[in-house]
């Protein structure tokens, strides 16, 4: 019998940006993170006799997706940055980086040249809930 362990306690996620400094977060308000890598890797190509030509694509791009806590420190900390990066200039738009470890899963994602998809969405109802900010990532690794 095999055995194994998770702890979404034992990641640690750090986001930072040069002219708001960092948000770090240790599963408080959050209620996960997804890495999305965006394009394939791998194409192939299919002649009339059968064969095949497989293309090696170096694509590192992708999406982090962070779900928070509406009332969190985290998601105060998103919309802060957003407003400043909807008035500021061009060369600021994609300069947030993130870097999340994982000691139990042994892992770390780091994501790089990274810019909002868009503002996240407020919902409104009789019980407080989760807002999904989502974070474009020109580079994005897993090692």
């Amino acid at each position: 019998m095999s055995y194994s362990d998770y702890s979404f306690d034992d990641l640690s996620i750090v986001i930072t940006h040069p002219a708001m400094g960092q948000l770090v977060i240790q599963g408080s308000g959050v209620g996960s993170i997804t890495f999305a890598m965006s394009n394939d890797t791998s194409q192939h190509d299919l002649a009339a006799d059968g064969s095949v030509m497989t293309s090696k694509i170096k694509a590192g791009n992708g999406t982090v997706a962070i779900s928070v806590q509406q009332t969190s420190e985290a998601h105060k900390w998103f919309t802060k940055l957003y407003n400043y990066l909807s008035t500021a200039s061009l060369s600021e738009h994609a300069q947030i980086s993130l870097m999340a470890t994982s000691t139990v899963m042994q892992t770390t994602h780091e994501g790089t040249h990274m810019s909002f998809q868009k503002r996240a969405d407020k919902p409104y109802q009789a019980q407080g809930a989760q807002v999904t900010w989502t974070l474009l990532a020109a580079d994005l690794k897993e090692y």
